[in-house]
């Protein structure tokens, strides 16, 4: 049976408190805090994280094709499924698909995902969703809005939750928009978008999955649905006839904030960590409409949890912005004074050039002496042999701080900048930029790791490559 057979998540290291919020504007902006990506990234970096961390121990060949859910894409002509396959070192030959303008976009995908497993012109595919919206200053969203992702692999084979059957409702109900150069999403009044869309929406397609799979909502063992912040969610959940204490899913609004077309995903993957096998899962999404899925989880979930980073351990993993001004900055949301170096520019002949590198991060292993190397070259610098090497994949791979130095006046949003050189485990020297770090913390022999960023933006151009960060847990 067509199910989910792997799930990973990805939620930024940096957390930003709604008290200080609250402080910068003199009024409250709830408890709790929010999720905030870094400076260097995108809707596309958290996508790679989370389809790796779903990947894990896996083998990355059998994955036939990976669609990407979200509203907030780095291009809006130029497909960033492609660019999150090739950095996660999937196939060349799989089909790539991004689904971007609605919230239910994930849930969209998983019905194409569905599809193509049934009908067999996939075996195994891969559905990403994630959202880095940037929300207005002194605005209601500032505070409800958060920075996630999630990745669901479905296919017919050792499946950890099945999918029982669903129902899907596509409406033209106006609430939330937001229209080329629009910097921030718009929206219509509460009170109105929750009573006339959202809370009759939902509940209408729940009702219609309920009465085609003949289930009560007391059958329901944990929901996991879309809800724009907590207090409507709750009220969604009495809307339902849910039990809010037992069958419904914490939404996260208190510790990540609402993620957007990765909401519902995350909150079902949260679920996942901890479900048992005979469980039944209510998963449903709302945008434009809605989409409602009865899920089964199987005796194949224990051989997942535990495995990935997933939503627990990410939640662990964290660090507190020391104030509001340092989230501006980040967020690039105020004008700068103009620094004395000169942009630099981004080329589209080294990217090309170079895409084993710049992308999967491949190495080259000597076949003759069996050093590893990068960047690449025609000449072993160990042994002197010429063209004999194979390609390494390194983006999986830990290393030690082997020496680093930190620049107060590089180009860069966060300074210092951390340049690293770090001896990767298993041979090769990799030099970079360390990402996500306390530079208190910062020292030799350290343990690191790499992750997929934003390197630099010039030519028009957004040049993705991969830096070090210390290991999360």
């Amino acid at each position: 049976m067509v199910g989910i057979t792997s799930y990973g998540a990805y939620i930024p290291i940096y957390r930003l408190a709604r008290k200080d919020i609250g402080a910068m504007w003199g009024k409250g902006a709830g408890s709790g805090e929010r999720s905030v990506a870094n400076a260097d990234e995108d809707s596309l970096t958290m996508g790679v994280e989370a389809t790796i961390d779903c990947l894990k121990g896996m083998e990355r060949n059998s994955v036939d094709a990976l669609y990407f859910a979200t509203v907030s894409p780095p291009y809006l002509e130029k497909q960033s499924a492609s660019i999150i396959r090739s950095a996660a070192d999937l196939r060349d030959d799989i089909t790539t698909m991004d689904i971007a303008h609605s919230l239910r976009g994930a849930t969209n995908a998983l019905r194409a995902a569905e599809d193509a497993v049934k009908a067999g012109s996939a075996k195994n595919v891969m559905v990403v969703a994630s959202d880095c919206r940037l929300a207005a200053p002194d605005s209601g969203f500032e505070g409800v809005f958060g920075d996630g992702a999630a990745a669901l692999l479905i296919g017919d084979t050792d499946v950890i939750a099945t999918i029982d059957g669903s129902y899907h409702l596509s409406s033209e109900f106006i609430d939330v928009w937001r229209k080329p150069g629009d910097k921030y999403m718009q929206v219509w009044e509460d009170r109105f978008i929750r009573e006339e869309g959202y809370l009759k929406i939902l509940p209408q397609a729940v009702k219609e999955l309920y009465k085609k799979l003949n289930i009560k909502p007391e059958d329901i063992t944990k929901a996991c649905f879309y809800g724009p912040e907590p207090r409507t969610h709750s009220a969604m959940a009495r809307k339902m006839k849910l039990d809010p204490k037992t069958q419904v899913q914490d939404p996260m609004g208190a510790s990540v904030g609402n993620t957007g077309t990765a909401l519902a995903p995350m909150i079902l993957i949260s679920a996942l960590e901890e479900a048992k096998p005979g469980d039944k899962i209510l998963f449903a999404t709302y945008s434009d409409g809605a989409d409602a899925y009865l899920l089964t989880v199987t005796d194949n979930i224990t051989k997942i949890q535990g495995n990935r980073r997933g939503i627990r351990n990410h939640l662990e993993s964290k660090m507190t912005l020391p104030s509001y001004g340092k989230y501006v900055q980040i967020k690039q949301m105020m004008e700068w004074a103009k620094g004395t170096v000169p942009a630099r520019p981004s080329s589209l002949p080294v990217i090309w050039r170079d895409k084993e590198m710049v992308w999967k991060l491949y190495g080259q292993k000597c076949n003759s002496c069996g050093n590893i190397q990068l960047p690449r070259q025609r000449v072993c610098m160990y042994c002197r042999a010429k063209d004999n090497f194979e390609f390494v994949r390194l983006s999986d791979v830990t290393g030690t701080l082997f020496t680093y130095s930190m620049d107060d006046r590089a180009q860069e949003i966060v300074l210092p900048k951390v340049f690293s050189v770090v001896d990767l485990d298993g041979g090769g020297r990799f030099y970079s930029v360390m990402t996500d770090r306390d530079t208190e913390k910062v020292e030799v022999g350290m343990k690191l790791e790499m992750t997929f960023r934003i390197q630099l933006e010039g030519s028009e151009l957004i040049n993705y490559f991969w830096r070090v960060r210390p290991i999360r847990c």
